[in-house]
């Protein structure tokens, strides 16, 4: 008669071994697996359109965050009314920074002690490091333009002519001592209030930077 032959038992240790090599090569696996959790994508930043300039503005860009060692070929543009001078590179507003005027603001400079700034196209025609306001910057008034007016009403003489329009053409400080007066500069000081007796006053940080960026025969144009 046949014998039918039992299939050996598992053995308790070798089962044991057994299931401990299984949950090793499970832990193996986990360690393929990243334990980083994606981090959820970040929104983006959108930037306001910027406004347009206005259409009699003297610039066609606005970048103010542009370093002064960039600024290569700086026109000063100054509004009497809004109070505020604008530094343009090649037709970029670079900076703007707030002035204080004279006791009469109003107006185009026509004589002396008037307490005006003279309005019109003018240049830097001398740096003072050391001036009385900190740092100036001073602007060839008077100009030829106004020279020419005062001349036709009597108020200058011919020599007086002459020694402002030779000053203005080699681009040196006209005289003070006319009937026009003069001396008039961006200087700081502050701009607490109109303070000048008709010059152009920033603060000593904007005069600072004026004065690195600015050389002479710089346009300046002095608007109402």
């Amino acid at each position: 008669m046949k014998t039918t032959e039992k299939l050996p038992e598992a053995h308790p240790i070798s089962m044991a071994i057994f299931l401990v090599l299984i949950a090793a090569l499970l832990a193996s696996c986990s360690m393929f697996q990243s334990d980083v959790t994606p981090r959820p994508k970040m929104a983006k930043l959108v930037t306001p359109p910027q406004e347009p300039p206005p259409s009699d503005a003297p610039y066609c860009e606005v970048n103010l965050d542009c370093p002064a060692s960039a600024i290569c070929n700086p026109k000063l543009y100054i509004y009497k009314n809004d109070r505020k001078l604008l530094l343009v590179n090649n037709g970029v507003l670079v900076r703007e920074y707030r002035i204080a005027l004279g006791p009469t603001p109003s107006g185009d400079k026509l004589v002396r002690g008037d307490g005006r700034t003279p309005e019109g196209e003018f240049y830097i025609c001398r740096k003072n490091p050391t001036s009385k306001f900190y740092k100036s910057l001073g602007i060839n008034y008077p100009a030829p333009k106004h020279a020419e007016k005062a001349l036709d009403y009597g108020a200058i003489s011919m020599a007086e002519f002459r020694e402002i329009m030779a000053a203005s053409e080699s681009m040196k400080f006209p005289p003070a001592n006319t009937a026009l007066g003069g001396d008039i500069y961006i200087h700081g000081g502050g701009t607490y209030e109109d303070w000048t007796k008709g010059c152009i006053a920033i603060s000593n940080s904007a005069v600072d930077e004026l004065f690195e960026v600015v050389a002479i025969g710089t346009p300046v144009e002095v608007k109402p």
